[in-house]
């Protein structure tokens, strides 16, 4: 039985170095956080870390473009009337952001850190068409020119009147 123990304690000591590198393995897998865009309605928000973004690397007008085309997984209800908040980490406000509406740019680039969009009707009536129901917002961090893209932030706003 001696001669067991000391295999048991190998057996163990050998389970421990796997879990441990197993562990550190996953960890090093991980990817680095990206920077956070934060809508807040009256005093509801909801935040959230980019839908395309490479550590701040370009990634092309096209490829913006299909991201903020990419469903949202984030909603947050706005009644007629409510201001339109937005704010985002510094390091996104240093190049510049864009708002974007269903995939099409509606501002010019803003290099602020928050910024809050007064007596703007979203969900509008267009041309005797009925109210959206819904409508995909994208915050683009992007140059003033629109020649380099950065990351895409997409919420969805749901109208609370419809």
């Amino acid at each position: 039985m001696s001669s067991q123990r000391p295999l048991a304690r190998r057996r163990r000591a050998v389970a421990v170095v796997g879990a441990v590198s197993a562990g550190l393995l996953v960890l090093s897998a991980c990817d680095k956080p990206t920077p956070m865009a934060t809508v807040t309605i009256g005093k509801n928000s909801v935040s959230t870390e980019a839908e395309c973004y490479k550590d701040g690397e370009n990634i092309g007008r096209e490829e913006a473009t299909k991201c903020a085309a990419e469903k949202a997984s984030d909603t947050i209800s706005v009644p007629q009337g409510e201001t339109l908040r937005i704010g985002v980490d510094p390091e996104i406000a240093d190049e510049g952001w864009a708002l974007w509406l269903n995939g099409q740019q509606v501002t010019s680039p803003f290099k602020k850190t928050y910024y809050a969009f007064e007596g703007v009707d979203l969900f509008a009536d267009q041309q005797g068409q009925a109210a959206p129901k819904t409508i995909n917002i994208s915050i683009v961090q992007q140059n003033k020119s629109g020649s380099q893209f950065k990351g895409v932030w997409n919420f969805k706003l749901e109208n609370a009147d419809a």
